[in-house]
């Protein structure tokens, strides 16, 4: 290379050296220009300038500060690795201390009587009876037939009805039984005496937490009555957890939640499939750890076979001892009244897994079939918990038998 070409080469660094050391004044006077106009006073929000700008070193602190409150509180209430998947979902909002919407709409709303939603059952065969009584001075042997075929087609049961007769032609003089007003008086008071199952009333008190398992085929109303029983618990000032149990019917689920946002109350889920005893058990580790009143177990009403099914049901029994000891506290069986005698068979059936100690009758506004109720607690000797009589919350009754016998034989049934 010859000298002349040696200093062109030089030349031409030394202004490629010039233009970029001017190239960043400019850029460095600008930028500076912009941000001096951008935190002007009046200029605008002097925050959303600054993000504008993004200096690295205001911006990355904020960064920095939202994961870290994102992610704490969900470390530190996973500390196993396989509860995490339920109890993270689960966990909606904190029991609220003041009274939730759905207890609010009850305090505001009366439900319909008793003796309203009984009116279909009533219109059965207690009318039916009436219908035989009224206007008769004396009852013959014909009657006598009736007052049988109409007890055994008010689905009380075979057992039940035979048991009635049998009392009413043996414990009645000759006398009384040609008495309507005593015929009627004697069915009456034998109804009473069947529903009043001996049993101790609730202590919610007794055990913290108190947990309540439910048991039930698919469509009887198993979920709804969890709802309700929990709104209800909720208003009584009660904190309540939920536990999805059903883990094999996505919508079941989906609607505990649903009510566990109305009444204020938790809700432990696990994965679709899961173990439903998995899922139970810590739930009830859940509520120890947060001092929760009421535990309310739900469980599956349908598996492959009813052999699945039972199997499943002793397995949840079994690991609720684990998870607290004496759990369940109450275990309650849900049938649907509509199904007649199929309810009683239903409850057979589920005795020969759990032991239940309490019966809830649903839907007995809708059916003139509620006189299964006698059948069951003559059957099973279980006491009825609760009735429900109506869609609201406030439907869904605690079962008084002195009550619920008053407003089945009304007064205007009566035929004397």
């Amino acid at each position: 290379m010859t000298g002349t070409q040696l200093l062109f080469v030089v030349f031409l660094v030394c202004l490629a050296l010039v233009l970029v050391w001017v190239g960043r004044e400019f850029i460095r006077a600008r930028r500076e220009e912009e941000e001096h106009r951008e935190i002007e006073p009046g200029e605008g929000d002097v925050s959303s300038a600054l993000q504008e700008a993004k200096p690295k070193a205001e911006v990355e602190p904020a960064a920095e500060a939202k994961p870290k409150a994102e992610v704490e509180p969900a470390v530190e209430a996973k500390p196993k690795a396989e509860v995490e998947p339920a109890v993270e979902a689960v966990v909606r909002q904190p029991v609220p201390k003041p009274a939730p919407p759905v207890a609010k709409v009850a305090q505001v709303k009366k439900g319909k009587s008793l003796a309203e939603g009984l009116s279909k059952t009533r219109k059965g065969f207690v009318a039916r009876l009436g219908r035989l009584f009224r206007g008769k001075q004396t009852l013959d042997d014909d009657l006598v037939d009736q007052i049988e075929e109409v007890l055994f087609t008010a689905d009380l049961g075979v057992r039940t009805s035979e048991m009635l007769l049998d009392k009413l032609k043996n414990e009645l003089d000759g006398k009384s039984l040609k008495d309507p007003g005593a015929v009627w008086a004697f069915i009456k008071e034998e109804a009473r005496r069947i529903l009043s199952v001996p049993t101790d009333p609730w202590d919610l008190n007794a055990h913290k937490p108190f947990v309540i398992l439910t048991i039930g085929v698919n469509g009887v109303g198993k979920t709804t009555t969890i709802g309700k029983l929990a709104a209800k618990l909720s208003e009584q000032g009660k904190s309540v957890l939920l536990a999805a149990g059903d883990t094999f019917r996505a919508a079941a689920v989906e609607q505990l939640e649903v009510w566990g946002d109305k009444v204020g109350a938790k809700v432990v889920r696990g994965k679709e499939n899961a173990d439903p005893s998995s899922v139970i058990f810590d739930g009830i580790k859940k509520a120890l750890a947060d001092g929760v009143d009421v535990v309310i177990a739900d469980t599956a009403g349908r598996l492959h076979t009813k052999v699945d099914l039972m199997d499943e049901l002793k397995k949840v029994h079994r690991v609720m001892g684990k998870a607290l000891e004496g759990a369940p506290h109450e275990t309650l069986l849900i049938l649907d009244a509509t199904t007649g005698q199929n309810a009683i068979q239903q409850a057979r059936l589920f005795q020969q897994a759990v032991s239940f100690t309490g019966v809830v009758l649903t839907k007995m506004d809708g059916t003139a079939k509620g006189g299964v109720i006698l059948g069951v607690c003559d059957e099973l000797k279980v006491p009825v918990r609760f009735v429900g009589i109506g869609e609201r919350v406030e439907d869904l009754r605690e079962f008084d038998p002195g009550q619920f016998v008053e407003a089945l034989f009304r007064q205007e049934d009566d035929p004397v």
